[in-house]
């Protein structure tokens, strides 16, 4: 695989450098951690320690394994904070983990709160974790969006999820018609500002409903979309061409399960990287 290109000065905002990376590396594919402490791999029962540590030797090996063929991670925080402090610093582990194998960072907490809150989110995980791009929760609106694309990070809404009960909020009609996801795209949309190239506010994407994907790029044309659900959610990668109608850098195709395991290889370093391997292969295919 290609190196990575050298940092550019200047300090590129997210949609930029996103770019930048999935070129250098040839990959959009982005490694979900979501580390459960009853099925973690061996190698983390050979760490010791508490189960913070032995979260954070799984989730080093799991990097190593797979992080060649990826070009970011998404950290489940939920996954870290049932921890408690031991979850945080496994967490601050994992992302300088990650930095050290050139992989973004993209804080996966579904934050959204009242402006002021917002704002303190924002500090929390663009300034106290370092993540380069976090997902945000837009029910409370643009006022509450607002601090979190101040924060200077990529900002991922939630716009069409990939769980079955999305469908009880999001695909709801409004009194002016449309679905609620088409208002949400909308804003994200506005958000992002006009221009050229990839804007730093981009949309989570569920992949379990492709049908959805052309509409999103219509009203989203400059937007990253995030695909979670390929793999264990049933979502295929074959079916994701019109998320990268801007680019290759247009979709990140986020998978945990299908690529952490279990595997049919007794070595799960071995079925990783080749799970890994296989998608991103696929997905750059459709590029």
């Amino acid at each position: 695989m290609p190196a990575d290109p050298p940092a550019p000065t200047g300090g590129p905002g997210f949609g930029e450098e996103l770019a930048r990376r999935v070129a250098g590396r040839e990959s959009q594919i982005v490694l979900g951690l979501d580390p459960d402490p009853a099925r973690l791999w061996p190698v983390a029962a050979a760490a010791g320690g508490d189960a913070g540590e032995r979260v954070l030797a799984h989730c080093r090996a799991v990097i190593d394994a797979a992080g060649e063929e990826c070009v970011a991670v998404k950290p489940q925080l939920a996954c870290f904070e049932r921890l408690g402090a031991a979850g945080w610093r496994a967490l601050a582990g994992v992302v300088e983990h990650a930095r050290g194998a050139g992989l973004l960072v993209i804080a996966d907490g579904k934050r959204g709160d009242v402006p002021v809150t917002a704002a303190v989110y924002a500090e929390a995980l663009v300034g106290g974790l370092g993540a380069d791009a976090f997902t945000a929760n837009p029910l409370l609106g643009i006022d509450a969006l607002a601090p979190l694309v101040d924060a200077g990070a990529g900002v991922l809404v939630l716009v069409r999820t990939s769980n079955p009960g999305a469908r009880d909020v999001q695909d709801l009609e409004l009194a002016d018609g449309g679905p609620l996801w088409e208002r949400l795209a909308r804003i994200v949309a506005d958000l992002g500002g006009g221009g050229e190239g990839l804007a730093d506010v981009g949309a989570v994407m569920g992949a379990t409903e492709p049908w959805h994907l052309a509409r999103a790029r219509e009203l989203m044309p400059r937007a990253v979309f995030l695909l979670p659900g390929v793999g264990a959610q049933g979502g295929r990668v074959e079916d994701l061409a019109p998320a990268f109608g801007p680019g290759r850098a247009g979709g990140l195709v986020s998978a945990s399960r299908s690529i952490v395991g279990p595997h049919a290889e007794a070595d799960p370093v071995t079925g990783a990287r080749r799970a890994a391997h296989r998608l991103r292969e696929l997905a750059w295919s459709l590029g």
